[in-house]
């Protein structure tokens, strides 16, 4: 999208279009752009990449991944609160995807990965959460796990993203979950401008305010950032925005213990057991690694965070 089309590209006709939903406003501003069709389709590694396509001719629907490809059958569950089956999702009903067929692989090599994977004993649960409507077109709407819950409130990254990219600034946003003692959780989105733009982080903010039809999901802090970080296949990578933000916000909170110690390092990262882990890393100013702990301790218990204190 920053880069000019200065060749002639009249030979391209269609892209494909994977890896991560697509929004409906990115997608219109760069098929305008590269004055070609985008054709969207959906697959994961467990599936042999690939289980729905949009017709590249034929009838398509803008925000849909298409329709099931041969041999490959889709539908969208209701999980109880256990993450167990409870029923089909009725037609556009919003639930959890799941897929069968002979492209589906047999589990994984580690046996604690494959814990709820399968519903039914035949279909594979693929995390994502989507629906079906009337015509058999599948649309994704987010991963169950990068829902935001706001005080029990779900909230999908969607309903804060599809706005931004509305704005012709921003080039990349991500919505995340920030940790928060109150809530739980509280909506905050990561943006990366386009070139030359100087929109401020404020002027952004009150757009959300103007724009996102839930209040719940209006962004409590907007951070502009160089570059948001991406996976090699160019997905937007939400876990390293989602330690950002548990770095930066231990941090204030450890602004306390200033007095105490002579240097507070905090690194988190993933975790086998716990899912994501945060280091805090303290050189005590004096003999006191006891009293930095209960401190810390009275500063940080209401976070569901992981952590662990390292005496440096």
């Amino acid at each position: 999208m920053n880069i000019p089309v200065n060749g002639d590209v009249s030979s391209l006709k269609y892209l494909n279009c994977g890896a991560a939903p697509l929004s409906v406003e990115m997608f219109n501003r760069f098929q305008k752009h590269i004055n070609a069709s985008i054709v969207e389709g959906y697959g994961l590694t467990e599936g042999a990449v690939c289980s729905t396509l949009n017709p590249k001719d034929g009838k398509n629907k803008i925000g849909s991944v298409g329709l099931r490809l041969p041999y490959q059958h889709i539908k969208a569950v209701i999980l109880d609160e256990n993450n167990k089956y409870a029923k089909d999702a009725k037609t556009n009903e919003i639930g959890t995807i799941c897929i069968k067929g002979p492209n589906i692989f047999k589990g994984y090599l580690n046996e604690n990965h494959n814990k709820d994977i399968w519903i039914q004993d035949e279909w594979f649960n693929t995390g994502d959460l989507g629906k079906i409507d009337e015509d058999g077109f599948v649309f994704i709407t987010g991963r169950k796990k990068d829902l935001i819950i706001r005080g029990g409130h779900n909230i999908d990254p969607s309903s804060i993203e599809e706005p931004l990219y509305k704005l012709d600034d921003i080039s990349i946003v991500a919505a995340i979950g920030a940790p928060d003692k109150h809530a739980g959780e509280i909506p905050v989105a990561y943006v990366q401008l386009t070139k030359n733009s100087n929109i401020s982080k404020d002027e952004i903010l009150e757009w959300t305010k103007q724009n996102i039809n839930e209040k719940a999901a209006i962004p409590k802090e907007i951070i502009i950032t160089k570059e948001i970080p991406l996976t090699p296949i160019g997905k937007v990578f939400k876990p390293a925005l989602r330690y950002d933000i548990i770095n930066r916000i231990f941090k204030k909170e450890l602004k306390a213990i200033d007095e105490l110690v002579t240097s507070c390092k905090i690194k988190t990262c993933e975790d086998k057991n716990y899912g994501t882990k945060t280091m805090i890393i303290v050189n005590p100013k004096n003999n006191n690694f006891k009293q930095i702990e209960e401190r810390i301790f009275q500063l940080l218990f209401r976070y569901s965070i992981h952590y662990e204190i390292i005496n440096e």
